[in-house]
């Protein structure tokens, strides 16, 4: 338990003066992160992370999770571009290999490309594509997230009565989900209160409620492929917490669903 406080006040500090500080600073550490993340993915799926369909998945995610316009990079290459180049790439590896590199390898290599390169895309556009204000975007998404799992697990260790999904995480809780959702409205709204000339009451509530239950779907997601592959967490970069993928579960899925059904907008 020490060593996994003295991890999440380390961790917790330097990642909150980088998000603070924005601009680059903030969207390198959230490059580095997500290349971890990829690596932690392939290793989880029982492929080498340094074979040439793994590097291909790497310069996938990275060119849709870079901030080009940010960056003032010219990037005219549409996403579907992306997404097609990287899907030829990656079932060519299984001809050039003669099937020693699987389509299910390569299934996965591409999905999680995807899966983390457009969620970091995301975090990276919220604090830097949204004028000023967005540090406060972000510190919101962040607090109704960490509020949803905070408020789940003390919940659910309270009153939780009741399996969730027992099959893909034995630990939590109906009871545990619903106040993980109360507590993310409520801090929601707290946002609301404080800053009524950035977010309405309504929009918080919409942004509480949504980041809340998709978020616990995220985890689930996270703990769904984990249990299949039979590893307890992503990887050990955090001692006591995981790693990245553990970490940033719900992440991935918050930042782009609240831009992507329109409650907020870049």
């Amino acid at each position: 338990m020490k060593q996994r406080i003295v991890t999440g006040l380390i961790a917790g500090l330097l990642f909150g003066a980088l998000c603070i500080i924005g601009g680059l600073p903030y969207e390198l550490l959230l490059l580095a992160l997500a290349f971890v993340g990829y690596y932690e993915f392939a290793r989880m799926h029982h492929v080498s992370p340094f074979d040439l369909a793994s590097l291909i998945g790497y310069a996938t995610m990275a060119l849709i999770a870079i901030p080009w316009t940010s960056w003032s990079i010219g990037w005219d290459v549409p996403l579907e571009a992306v997404v097609w180049i990287s899907m030829l790439l990656m079932l060519g590896m299984t001809v050039l290999s003669k099937n020693k590199v699987s389509i299910e390898a390569v299934s996965q290599l591409w999905l999680g490309a995807f899966y983390i390169g457009i969620g970091f895309k995301y975090m990276m556009l919220t604090r830097t594509s949204m004028g000023i204000d967005g540090l406060f975007w972000t510190l919101m998404l962040f607090a109704v997230i960490w509020s949803s799992d905070i408020g789940a697990y003390f919940i659910g260790r309270a009153i939780g009565n009741h399996k969730l999904w027992p099959s893909i995480s034995p630990n939590k809780t109906i009871e545990g989900a619903i106040g993980g959702v109360l507590t993310s409205i409520v801090v929601a709204l707290l946002f609301a209160i404080g800053r009524p000339d950035i977010v309405s009451l309504p929009l918080a509530l919409g942004i509480g409620l949504s980041s809340a239950v998709v978020g616990q779907f995220g985890d689930l997601i996270q703990s769904a492929y984990k249990r299949v592959r039979g590893v307890k967490d992503s990887g050990t970069l955090l001692p006591g917490h995981g790693g990245v993928l553990d970490r940033c579960d719900s992440w991935l899925v918050v930042f782009p669903f609240v831009h992507l059904i329109g409650l907020l907008t870049l």
